[in-house]
């Protein structure tokens, strides 16, 4: 059996329709109930509750941790180590392999290229818990206590207009006739990790034991600034290339008002400056390759589209 700790995200519903269609049982957790296809069943479970999570996983050969928190650094700092620490937990007691599935916030702001061995320098509050709590994973993993391995992606688009700031902002108001708005400097280079080719390499390193016991960076496209992401949506949406932009007080005077919005200015420094994901290393390992904007861009706007109508 697998099984996928959820949260209904973008990146944890296409792994579950990738690995609800193999032979193998699939189990799905989260506290609230989600729909079962084809090999999978679902188990209610607290992250915070090792004897519930123990009981929702038992007997899995592969554990993928997609989850999120809310977002509100507060609630990281109090809730992800504990989490984390039921997880390394769960690997040792149930001697499954898990994949965490991670993001870039650790690195700070970064002069080049993000890689898989690039330093922790977070400049955010939700960057040094995310720091942390990927030591944590990684000592257990390379003093050979549990078998596990991060998988890390770029920001997303291609998510179905689920938790992707680009797909709403971007795709959805071009695909409705509107202008895009875009956060920060839109002729900064920025790198987009495609949905779909998240959820197929957390799939395959479900699959190559060799990958365990280090950090993956998920394939993703080279990075384009964002006038040129806007134009390539624009493009898949049929319309023109209309855009504004929203600067740093902006997003904080708005976050006067929107708790949600305040807590992304921490993280503006992310689209103020070059945002630069390297997933080479997974790409030369496993020989795949990202989907080219132009296609995922086509997908995407298509999928908007759709769910417009």
């Amino acid at each position: 059996m697998q099984t996928i700790i959820v949260a209904g995200g973008p990146v944890s519903n296409a792994l579950t329709a990738i690995l609800s269609k193999k032979d193998e049982p699939l189990r799905l957790v989260s506290r609230r109930a989600i729909a079962t296809t084809g090999s999978s069943s679902w188990a209610g479970a607290d992250l915070k509750d090792y004897d519930a999570l123990l009981r929702a996983a038992k007997g899995s050969s592969v554990i993928y941790m997609c989850a999120g928190l809310k977002y509100d650094k507060a609630v990281w700092k109090a809730e992800w180590p504990p989490i984390m620490r039921n997880l390394i937990r769960l690997a040792k007691e149930t001697g499954a392999r898990l994949i965490f599935f991670d993001n870039v916030y650790m690195y700070g702001r970064v002069g080049g290229a993000m890689r898989e061995d690039t330093p922790h320098r977070p400049q955010s509050v939700k960057g040094e818990v995310r720091a942390a709590i990927a030591d944590m994973l990684m000592e257990e993993a390379v003093a050979g206590r549990i078998r596990a391995s991060i998988a890390r992606a770029a920001d997303f688009y291609g998510s179905g207009g689920q938790n992707s700031f680009f797909d709403q902002m971007v795709l959805k108001r071009l695909a409705e006739g509107k202008g895009a708005q875009w956060l920060g400097n839109i002729d900064s280079k920025h790198s987009f990790t495609y949905v779909p080719d998240a959820a197929r390499a957390v799939a395959l390193l479900g699959e190559r034991p060799e990958g365990d016991n280090q950090i993956w960076h998920l394939p993703t496209a080279p990075a384009i600034t964002g006038r040129e992401f806007v134009r390539l949506a624009a493009e898949a949406c049929g319309v023109r290339p209309k855009s504004s932009t929203v600067n740093g007080l902006m997003l904080r005077l708005v976050g006067l008002f929107n708790k949600e919005i305040g807590e992304t200015a921490e993280m503006y420094y992310q689209y103020k400056h070059d945002y630069e994901f390297d997933s080479g290393k997974f790409e030369r390992a496993f020989g795949v390759a990202p989907t080219p904007y132009e296609t995922g861009m086509r997908e995407a706007a298509g999928h908007v589209q759709k769910a417009g109508t």
